[in-house]
This record gives C-alpha cells, structure tokens and sequence, in this order.
C-alpha cells in the first residue's frame, strides 16, 4: 500500500485561514502524522459558496419548516439552499474518498451535537449536524468519518485510521476486478480484527459471507458486504474484545511454547486486560512468535499490521 490514500478534511484542519474569525483549526494529527501516507482533499463549504473570511458566524436555526442555516447577525439571511447545492453536487465527486476529518462543532461539518437555536433566541440545543456533513452520510454512509475533537481520543483515533485503511484496500480490491475467492480471501485476513470490534456482528457478518453465492449479483453483493463491513468496525474495539482475540492467537502457539514462556505471555495478556500495558505489549511479544513459529493464518492476519506501523496508533491504549 505504497499510494498515498485520498481522505477529505475540512480546509481550516490543515491550517488554512478559513474560518468566520479568519482563523484556523490545525489538527496536528493530520498535518503531522497522517499526511505522509494520505492525500488531503481540503473543503470549505462556507467558502466554496463564495463567503469571505473574515465573515459573520453562521447558526442553524430551527423554523417550522425545518433546520436552516442563517448568519448570527443577520437571522433574515438564509443560506441553506445554497450550501444544500453546493454539498450535493460536492460530494457527488467524493465517492473515491476513504474517509473524512471534520471540524466539530461547525454548522457546516459538525458531525453531531451541533448547535441548534430556536428562533429569534439565544436558546439552543446541541443535536444537530452540519448541512454538508448531513449530505455526505447521506450519500456516502459507508465513509469512515471523524472530527478534529474525538481524534484527540486514542482508541477512536485508531478506530478511524484502521477504517480508513480496510476501505482503501476494499477498494484496490474491487479496481483490481472483483472475485468471490478474493472477497472471501479479503474477509479471511479481517477475522481477528472483526472480532475486536464486535462478537455478534462478526458472526453476522461472517453468515452473510458464507452465503455470497446466493447473489446473482456480485457486484450487488459487494455494495453490501462495504456497508456491513464499515458499519460493524465503526464499534469501538474493545479492551475486552482485544483480550479475547489475544488469547485465541495464544492458543496457536501452545505446542510451541514451554511453561515460562506460555505463562509470561498469559500474564502480558492479562496485564494488558487490567489496563497496566498497552495494547502494543502483548502484540509484539505475538509477532515475536509468529515470526518463530509461522502459521499461515496468522500471518496474513490484518489484526497485526492494521495500518502503517510508524504512525505508532497502539501506544496510548
């Protein structure tokens, strides 16, 4: 996976002074970290309109007839059908994105618990989303999506990274001509980490996989089974799901190892249970055994190698 990867980001997340204030919000992350192994498609809803910056700030207003997108300091401006025009047509030429970084809060690109005022008052409720990030679920439901704020959050960092990375390679596998014996293949080497997100929908999943020939379409199949896909590993993978995976792998090596070594990996495994190492402790010491004692199944196992290795996701949980 040597290309660089096409991820969406709000324009001010890169530094860009797009903001009402005529600011930014630079996410380290994105700039520092991801950037060498993604391609940033920077967007300003508000400025791709043809706002200036600095501008007024914009709030959306609950009306009878639905939420709508007004200035603060002009309430009798409406903007909405302009931005309503402009994400759909936006978005229509983002389906080859693997994911999105949004910025929070913003009633453009919020993701959730935007701001939401009763008219003519300061009285607001945090339950809305921003109109082009509402247009871009709605179009794009299968997109790994995330904003600036909760990528502060290791676990949801990872989370998102790890998603971006199964859809690039979903996708490089349907350019590449699509096959049942591929998707199956494809399927095979996400078990273990499907399993650190969530038990019963890996189960699930793992039925509608057995039964792809009932489809006489495959590329109908493959529509779904990315919708599946992505929408089971938006789950948080878990402390205790990640236990259960990691001494399933133990048991592949209990042959191999001697009493010492079986028992130093059990309580690694346990420690890391308890919250006293990080998820990278009893990986390495794994990898370390896969690398002694192969096994073909673990080897091909995505579960290990997620995501580039340098971006060092795995230290802070």
């Amino acid at each position: 996976m040597s290309e660089k990867i096409p991820i969406g980001i709000s324009a001010c997340l890169l530094g860009e002074r797009v903001r009402f204030d005529g600011g930014h919000k630079r996410l380290a992350f994105a700039v520092d970290q991801l950037a060498p192994y993604v391609h940033f498609e920077p967007v300003c809803p508000e400025m791709a309109i043809g706002l200036p910056t600095p501008r007024p700030a914009l709030r959306l207003v609950n009306h009878p007839d639905g939420v709508r997108m007004c200035f603060s300091n002009e309430p009798n401006v409406d903007i909405t059908d302009k931005m309503q025009h402009y994400a759909e047509q936006r978005i229509a030429s983002l389906a080859h994105l693997c994911g999105y970084i949004l910025c929070a809060k913003s009633p453009s690109c919020g993701m959730e618990r935007v701001r939401v005022y009763r008219e003519n008052s300061k009285d607001n409720s945090k339950v809305g989303v921003g109109i082009y990030t509402a247009e871009l679920q709605k179009q794009l439901p299968w997109l790994p999506i995330e904003e600036d704020g909760r990528l502060n959050d290791p676990v949801l960092r990872e989370n998102f990274v790890e998603r971006v990375y199964a859809l690039y390679e979903l996708k490089m596998l349907q350019a590449s001509g699509l096959s049942r014996g591929k998707l199956m293949a494809f399927h095979s080497r996400y078990k273990l980490s499907l399993l650190a997100h969530s038990q019963p929908e890996y189960r699930e999943l793992g039925r509608f996989v057995a039964a792809m020939d009932k489809w006489a379409s495959l590329d109908d199949y493959f529509i779904e089974y990315r919708n599946r896909l992505m929408t089971l590993m938006t789950h948080k993978a878990t402390r205790r799901n990640h236990t259960n995976v990691l001494m399933h792998v133990q048991g592949y090596f209990r042959k191999q190892l001697n009493s010492g070594q079986r028992q130093e990996l059990a309580k690694l495994i346990d420690h890391y249970r308890q919250g006293l190492q990080p998820l990278l402790a009893p990986i390495t010491l794994l990898k370390h055994y896969m690398n002694e004692y192969p096994d073909e199944y673990l080897q091909q196992q995505r579960y290990f190698e997620p995501y580039p290795e340098a971006l060092r996701l795995r230290y802070g949980h």
